[in-house]
């Protein structure tokens, strides 16, 4: 067996990720950045009022199920730990 068999092979400063340089790294990333914000489609203001509205409408939702399930689990609490029952 000869000791080549037996050795990994050597990395090169180049790896697949590119140069070892954090400068080279950083520039790179920016230009990708910069690449994929061109790719981004601004919504119209048609889309824009549409979205807001669903949102909103959905927090609302949200807010009063919160809202009333904490209100039910309250008088389910009220109704269980309360000696004598509901209003005493």
């Amino acid at each position: 067996m000869s000791t080549s068999e037996h050795t990994s092979p050597t990395r090169s400063a180049e790896g697949p990720e590119g140069s070892r340089n954090p400068f080279v790294a950083i520039l790179r990333f920016v230009r990708e950045v910069i690449a994929e914000l061109r790719k981004v489609v601004a919504p119209t203001g048609r889309e824009l009022g549409v979205y807001t509205v669903t949102v909103l409408g959905f927090v609302l939702f949200m807010i009063l199920l919160v809202f009333g399930l904490d209100v039910a689990f309250g008088w389910l609490a009220d109704l269980a730990f309360t000696v004598g029952g509901p209003g005493a």
